[in-house]
């Protein structure tokens, strides 16, 4: 059997283009995997993000216990620098919950947090920053 130069131009084009389409699937896999590890990862918060959330946790704290005129003032006025200076809006949310809760603990408001939901909020928040260097701690309010 004789094999002419256009047959084998044409073996040689479907391996090319065999090779191209399986290295193609392949990327697209490589992709689709690290799409499907990385889909529930956290978003991580810059230090400085954290650092804030640090101090405005610790703020709240002490607010907690203390007149409710001043927590309400205290409330307004952080939320205002939390909007303005946070990066990530998704620990931003998690310490606002705790500053609402700082709040109804101060006005010693039925909805105040338990020590348990306080814990849990503590675990979600420092999921943000767990690549920051940055620990947040959230102490129980109220105490």
């Amino acid at each position: 059997m004789n094999t002419t130069p256009t047959t084998r131009n044409r073996k040689r084009n479907r391996l090319l283009i065999g090779a191209a389409t399986a290295a193609f699937a392949a990327a697209l896999a490589a992709g689709a995997g690290y799409w499907w590890l990385d889909r529930d990862e956290l978003s991580q918060a810059s230090a400085e993000d954290c650092r804030l959330a640090q101090r405005i946790v610790t703020e709240a704290a002490e607010i907690s216990t203390g007149p409710v005129p001043d927590a309400e003032k205290w409330w307004r006025e952080t939320g205002d620098e939390r909007r303005a200076q946070m990066q990530d809006g998704y620990l931003g949310a998690k310490i606002s919950r705790y500053e609402g809760w700082a709040l109804e603990t101060a006005r010693k408001s039925p909805e105040a947090p338990s020590a348990k939901d306080v814990k849990g909020l503590e675990e979600e928040a420092r999921g943000h920053c767990s690549d920051s260097g940055v620990t947040l701690s959230m102490p129980p309010l109220g105490s």
